[in-house]
């Protein structure tokens, strides 16, 4: 007898009704409709500086295509990361009780998002950046110090900042059929992820003692920087010939981008912060994020 769960049973059922197949509903043969962005043009890094100013709109375009490729590797990365995490708490759990369930489902969602990510960058005949390699280095750690809070405060870390930029993507009819596209499967099926996450992490913080909880707060700090600075790879630059250096650090200095990466999180950081877990030591990891101002 499955052991009911209010929460899973209604994320399962909504999982039954509203999913999405990439390889039927979307057109992978469809060639790109030329002058239109595949990203945001006002969302992109170097976008208000004088290294932008400097591209003709051409190579604006060009650079679009490049970061949305940069993103979604990095979507790629996160999501493996992610699917180790969500595995490893399986692993014992009774697979009767619905929120065992509904991670295994969570992590055949996630399987077909790396697919689609992979199979839109390849269709943009673009690289699949991901992060730098010392920051995928590093990342293995993860699956082994992340846990409990810190494990669904990253993965709420990794998901709602790109949902929001995702969101205002699709509904963007500035942008490529294929980008709002792989934006609308990617938003509709992760918010059964972000609720579960949430639920998740509320209940994880209960029992945190003060030690406990300054730990995971430094984990999810770093988290948060890590995932932040890797979204544009710097090499992305390199594609309108501007040396990868100068342009991430123009980007980095870059108050445009800094609010975007603020705006992106806005949703996020008031639950992180109600739940205790953005800890007053590491707000300077935070703020170099841009997720705080």
């Amino acid at each position: 007898m499955t052991i009911v769960d209010p929460l899973a049973d209604r994320l399962l059922r909504s999982t039954a009704k509203q999913s999405y197949d990439p390889d039927v509903d979307l057109d992978w043969d469809a060639p790109p409709v030329p002058g239109l962005w595949w990203m945001q043009p006002e969302r992109i890094s170097l976008y208000g500086t004088k290294l932008w100013d400097r591209l003709s709109e051409e190579e604006q375009i060009t650079l679009s295509r490049h970061e949305v490729a940069s993103i979604a590797s990095v979507g790629i990365w996160f999501e493996v990361v992610l699917m180790q995490l969500l595995l490893r708490d399986v692993y014992s759990a009774d697979p009767r009780d619905a929120r065992t369930q509904f991670a295994l489902t969570e992590i055949g969602d996630e399987t077909r998002h790396t697919v689609m990510f992979g199979r839109a960058i390849g269709s943009m005949g673009m690289p699949a950046y991901g992060p730098r390699p010392q920051v995928r280095q590093f990342a293995k750690l993860g699956p082994l110090a992340l846990r409990g809070p810190s494990a669904y405060a990253s993965i709420l870390i990794g998901e709602e900042p790109v949902d929001r930029w995702q969101r205002d993507s699709m509904r963007d009819e500035r942008i490529q059929p294929l980008t709002r596209m792989v934006s609308r499967i990617h938003v509709t099926e992760e918010a059964r992820h972000v609720t579960f996450a949430r639920d998740e992490l509320a209940k994880s913080v209960r029992t945190l003692g003060r030690t406990e909880r300054v730990w995971h707060q430094w984990l999810t700090a770093q988290v948060a920087f890590i995932t932040m600075r890797s979204l544009v790879h710097p090499d992305v630059y390199a594609s309108v010939g501007i040396d990868p250096r100068e342009g991430r650090r123009a980007a980095l200095g870059n108050e445009n981008y800094r609010e975007t990466i603020a705006w992106m999180g806005e949703k996020v950081m008031p639950f992180l912060e109600e739940q205790g877990m953005v800890g007053r030591a590491h707000r300077k990891t935070w703020r170099a994020s841009f997720l705080m101002r």
